[in-house]
């Protein structure tokens, strides 16, 4: 008996330090594998950082550029009331000349104090504010508006499509000089003159795009003291109605006149000898009896009750003897 009690009691011994040895092996896993995952994580974040700053000049620079280096089209209107529109058209151009700029267009009409002055002026993109000011004080600023269009992107977007264009028309040349047939060659030579022109029509908008951000627009309208704007036209009332209703009454009454003197010479040339000629036809038909009708100086008999005259009944003709 004692003998079984003491395998009985390795045996439990032996079992209870098997299960003690597992759960000591499990727990260091655990606590390792829980130790790695953190630096797994900070070597994921760190990689993950990496990349972003790597990634970011190329793929999301856009975005961080600066306003100095992005492209950026500026328009401006303005509408200045001037004492003298020439002088100050002189003033502006100059101005414009001196900030390394040109007249772009020029529209004047000069009648003294309704005179006005509508100029299109191309500056440099860095000297748009400055010349704006300096426009504003040559007389009093009535109106002034300022747009500006962000083009950063289709300028990035057009270099990447005209590289593009530049490596296939560069292939389509090299397999143009290794045509081996005719049908090849004229088949390569169109496919050429075709990237070719997509590659032309992709510059000119990349040209077009950098004169425009380049150079700026600004449109100036230098008024007289009592010219009239566009604003002060729209009134409404009695007054400008009836003004609005004579002005159109003269203008139909010119262009009545006009027609009546197109016409006249027309109806001189045509028409006096047209009404001659009806005239001399009439008197005519007057003067010619019509044929087969009676005498005019014959009078014509008259039967009972003023009717006609009806012919005599036939006489039966005489029968002979036997």
């Amino acid at each position: 008996m004692g003998g079984r009690r003491l395998r009985g009691v390795a045996l439990v011994a032996v079992g209870l330090a098997a299960v003690l040895a597992v759960g000591a092996c499990s727990a260091g896993g655990d606590s390792g594998s829980d130790a790695a995952a953190p630096q797994n994580a900070e070597g994921g974040a760190a990689e993950g950082s990496a990349d972003r700053d790597q990634a970011a000049p190329g793929g999301t620079g856009g975005a961080d550029l600066r306003v100095d280096q992005r492209s950026i089209i500026y328009t401006g209107t303005m509408q200045v009331r001037v004492d003298d529109v020439d002088t100050a058209a002189r003033e502006a151009t100059t101005a414009v000349t001196a900030a390394g700029g040109f007249v772009g267009g020029d529209r004047r009409s000069s009648q003294s104090a309704d005179a006005r002055a509508v100029l299109t002026l191309r500056v440099p993109a860095d000297r748009f504010a400055d010349v704006i000011d300096q426009l504003a004080g040559f007389g009093r600023q009535e109106r002034r508006e300022i747009r500006t269009e962000d083009v950063t992107e289709q300028v990035v977007d057009l270099d990447a499509r005209i590289a593009t264009q530049r490596a296939r028309v560069e292939s389509a040349r090299k397999l143009l000089a290794q045509a081996s047939s005719v049908d090849q060659l004229v088949a390569l030579e169109n496919e050429v003159g075709t990237r070719q022109a997509d590659l032309a029509a992709l510059e000119a908008r990349k040209r077009r795009l950098a004169d425009l951000t380049a150079l700026s627009t600004i449109t100036v309208t230098f008024l007289g003291r009592d010219a009239s704007t566009a604003e002060e036209d729209t009134d409404l009332g009695f007054r400008t109605g009836l003004g609005g209703g004579w002005t159109v009454f003269l203008t139909s009454v010119r262009v009545l006149l006009t027609v009546l003197g197109a016409v006249l010479p027309f109806a001189v040339v045509i028409g006096v000898p047209l009404w001659l000629l009806v005239r001399w036809r009439r008197r005519r038909a007057r003067r010619t009896p019509p044929p087969g009708g009676p005498h005019p100086g014959s009078p014509t008999p008259v039967g009972p009750a003023g009717g006609p005259v009806s012919a005599p009944p036939p006489v039966p003709a005489a029968r002979s003897g036997p």
